[in-house]
């Protein structure tokens, strides 16, 4: 609950409001159209998917970068694309880096396709900790590196406190850092 949807649905909202065409590939399954509706989002405008497997997600996401119709494209979330091999496996199956070779292989093919189209790809990541790690950062994201060494921009987000009403939380503090940016200075930070 830092955020990160929510900001990616007013990137939505302002790229609609400039006539811009944009898509929200749902692997949560949790897309609530009305709080959309709240932050501006034009729903009826928006290409929602709700993807059954980490691959046919990203395959729908190729295919509408290779569209050429598609303006600004969100991912929510990286951690719930879940590869078709684990959902059909059993319970105590290893998987040990099935979701990182699948985003990986991904990646190398949508990078190019999105250049192409000139289509603007945001994926929402989650933090996890590494277990057992005593010295350095023990935070990671879900996916491998694939993400991280393609993406242009980076932003970590995180909540940072409470804004309150009375006793009514109202909304939430938020500090967003840029750990990467191909595009502009990196290690910038915003709070809101």
């Amino acid at each position: 609950s830092s955020g990160k949807t929510t900001l990616t649905l007013e990137c939505i909202a302002a790229a609609q409001k400039q006539g811009k065409t944009c898509a929200f590939i749902d692997a949560e399954h949790a897309l609530d159209p009305v709080y959309a509706k709240k932050l501006g989002v034009d729903i009826d405008a928006l290409l929602v998917s709700q993807p059954d497997t980490g691959e046919q997600a990203l395959e729908i996401c190729d295919a509408l970068a290779r569209s050429g119709a598609i303006d600004v494209m969100v991912v929510d979330s990286v951690a719930a694309l879940t590869p078709k091999a684990e959902i059909e496996g059993e319970m105590g199956d290893s998987h040990m880096g099935l979701q990182a070779r699948m985003l990986s292989q991904a990646m190398r093919k949508l990078t190019g396709n999105l250049k192409q189209s000139n289509c603007m790809c945001i994926f929402i990541n989650q933090i996890r900790m590494k277990i057992g790690v005593m010295f350095g950062n023990p935070e990671t994201t879900t996916g491998g590196n694939a993400l991280k060494f393609y993406a242009s921009v980076r932003l970590d987000i995180r909540r940072t406190g409470s804004i309150k009403e009375g006793d009514e939380v109202v909304g939430n503090e938020t500090r967003i850092k840029v750990v990467k940016n191909k595009i502009a200075a990196p290690f910038k930070q915003a709070e809101t």
